[in-house]
């Protein structure tokens, strides 16, 4: 049974609407999708209209934009009730800041290139939350560089003369804002070092200490030397292990389900949540 916890929709980063998402999912053989917009769940409501109709398991969640001494942290977000008054306003305070370090970036970008705000938005779908990786696509059809990845390599870099950081939320906080949505939080691609800097050990244990639930492992930005070393995590702390794709359509070369989630871990995510249900087959 294919669990794929990780994927973005066009309400994101994504490519596709949920509709299309989920349908090429169940296509794929996929049995239970989690759709994990950036800090938004207004997908929530088409995806579990198409996973009904496609005859898939839907997992609601959210991917929170986080900040650790100055890294950058991503913080799955699953099951968790999206009324939640807290972390409601959290991620409507980081759409915000998105919208704008992505205005930012714009203007500082076409003081060079053939760039503009409304090149931008044309990438976007309608309600999707503005950031970097549309900028990048609007980069790719001017023809200024070859594809995302070279985008978020060279000119949207954190290194980049253009760049704006974003000014998110303690995973510490977030842990405990989810908690209270009662969802469970699981640390994404904790060791992708080719994003940048990783969060150190000591705030690995700083998280597990405030509640984290899990860490996701089976994730193509995860060397396999530190897949190793975060199993021993998680065994050692009894967290979660899940694995997945991180789909974004042809956004990104990752694929869905090509990595997955053993559905005994599936199981206990479902177990220690309580803001929205699973959604079944």
């Amino acid at each position: 049974m294919a669990i794929d916890l990780h994927t973005h929709s066009r309400f994101s980063d994504g490519t596709q609407s949920p509709t299309a998402l989920v349908e090429e999912a169940a296509e794929l053989g996929v049995a239970v999708l989690g759709l994990t917009d950036h800090d938004t769940t207004a997908g929530w409501d088409e995806a579990v209209r198409a996973a009904q109709a496609a005859g898939i398991a839907l997992v609601r969640g959210m991917e929170v934009s986080c900040r650790y001494d100055g890294i950058s942290v991503h913080l799955l977000s699953y099951l968790h009730d999206p009324a939640a008054a807290e972390l409601t306003a959290a991620v409507a305070d980081a759409r915000r800041a998105r919208l704008d370090r992505t205005r930012t970036m714009v203007e500082r970008l076409a003081e060079d290139f053939p760039l503009s705000w409304e090149s931008v938005l044309e990438q976007a779908g309608a309600e999707a939350t503005i950031g970097r990786p549309h900028i990048a696509d609007a980069l790719v059809t001017a023809g200024i560089v070859g594809d995302r990845s070279a985008a978020f390599a060279g000119l949207l870099s954190s290194h980049s003369k253009y760049y704006v950081s974003l000014p998110t939320i303690s995973p510490i906080e977030a842990i405990r804002m989810v908690h209270e949505a009662g969802g469970a939080a699981v640390f994404a691609h904790p060791r992708a070092s080719l994003r940048g800097r990783t969060v150190p050990d000591a705030g690995v244990r700083a998280m597990v200490e405030a509640g984290l639930d899990g860490l996701e492992v089976d994730h193509r930005d995860n060397p396999p030397s530190a897949r190793v070393a975060l199993r021993a995590t998680a065994e050692a702390h009894g967290l979660l292990v899940t694995g997945s794709s991180d789909y974004h359509g042809t956004g990104k070369p990752n694929r869905l389900a090509e990595h997955t989630t053993d559905p005994e871990m599936l199981e206990r995510l479902v177990a220690v949540t309580s803001g929205v249900p699973l959604i079944d087959a």
